[in-house]
């Protein structure tokens, strides 16, 4: 279900975080307007627990690092105890972005990644993502977000092969599948991608809302679940049947046509509705260069990037697919796209609508691009 309206109060919030430093900044980010009032603070995960039951906050800000119960285990004993949306804080490292991908597995609703490390003074920097990721929360439909404890973790998964050994073959797509994912689809893509077709007839082009290295993290773990191969798409590279490109972060992914070949193009143009990546420039450029032959995929999320895209790719005579509310996170991307979807549907079948679009899609005439 999703966080009912508070008749009209602020939302409030429990901040979580082992320094008083950091407790303090965020709770002065979430002072500054009258959409939210902290309720309390707490110095680690079995402060945080006591103080979820003592409280009974609308929502919970959590550090994932912290002394004696860490963010990752509070989270879990939250989601089963008494669930509510939690958003998690990680330190902008390669190293957290694991612990941050496991912590989208146990049930938080987003995290927001500190810019210089666990204790990071220059939070404000993020103060607006912080307040969006809060506002995304509180619409979050809960019955969209499985618990796993992490008392019984998810088996690690194995490294990834280079990114070179899995580009090296495959043939030139004459099919493309587009998907548009934010808040709550790092759960989702890990739903659908391993459940795709293989061999599927198309490429998959993928733009999840994320900042760096996680974006990198979650290609691998994508690609460890078995299926379709994954990687974080490469600036210049071709574009290959049966294989999965997801956008890095901080930049926007396209794709070209080059001397008859159809390759990634990545730049760090303006954001778009906020963000970079962004799914819009993906979905103009997929409806431009694959036609009838583009498949366009909105996923959960909050705001609206994807429907211009997704509209380009259905004048251009290709498929459109978007999920519903029942199982969206947030329904808001998959709302506004929906009017130019041919199906709005639940996520268990979106991997099986994924192939039959595809098929359906026109055969190219014999020497066409």
């Amino acid at each position: 279900m999703s966080l009912s309206d508070p008749a009209g109060r602020p939302y409030t919030v429990l901040v979580v975080d082992d320094s008083a430093f950091m407790r303090k900044v965020i709770s002065d980010i979430l002072s500054r307007g009258d959409e939210f009032r902290v309720i309390g603070t707490a110095r680690n995960g079995n402060d945080a627990l006591r103080k979820v039951h003592k409280l009974n906050p609308d929502l919970v800000t959590m550090d994932v690092e912290m002394p004696e119960l860490d963010g990752l285990s509070a989270l879990g004993y939250i989601m089963s105890e008494t669930p509510r949306p939690v958003v998690m804080l990680s330190a902008y490292t390669t190293e957290r972005a694991e612990a941050t991908m496991r912590a989208l597995d146990y049930g938080a609703v987003d995290f927001i990644a500190k810019p210089s490390g666990t204790i990071s003074p220059d939070l404000a920097k993020v103060a607006d993502q912080l307040l969006d990721a809060l506002r995304a929360a509180a619409a979050a439909n809960l019955a969209a977000v499985p618990v796993r404890m992490p008392r019984r973790p998810l088996p690690d998964l194995p490294p990834a092969p280079p990114r070179s050994a899995r580009a090296a073959g495959g043939e030139p797509s004459d099919v493309a599948v587009a998907i548009a994912a934010s808040t709550g689809g790092p759960r989702a893509l890990a739903e659908v991608i391993p459940r795709i077709r293989n061999p599927l007839g198309a490429a998959v082009l993928v733009v999840q809302h994320m900042p760096p290295n996680f974006t990198r993290t979650l290609a691998e773990r994508l690609d460890g679940m078995g299926g379709l191969s994954v990687g974080e798409a490469e600036d210049g590279e071709p574009v290959r049947r049966d294989h999965v490109y997801l956008a890095p972060g901080d930049f926007h992914m396209r794709v070209v046509r080059e001397g008859g070949e159809v390759r990634i193009a990545l730049d760090q143009e303006p954001a778009v509705w906020g963000v970079r990546p962004a799914a819009d420039p993906l979905f103009h450029s997929v409806a431009e260069v694959y036609g009838a032959r583009s498949v366009g995929v909105v996923l959960t999320g909050m705001g609206r990037d994807g429907a211009d895209g997704l509209r380009a790719i259905r004048e251009a005579g290709g498929g459109a697919l978007a999920q519903d509310r029942a199982t969206a996170v947030i329904w808001g991307m998959p709302q506004a796209a929906a009017e130019w979807a041919e199906l709005v549907l639940p996520l268990d079948r979106v991997p099986e609508e994924i192939a039959s679009a595809v098929d359906a899609r026109p055969i190219p005439l014999a020497g066409s691009g």
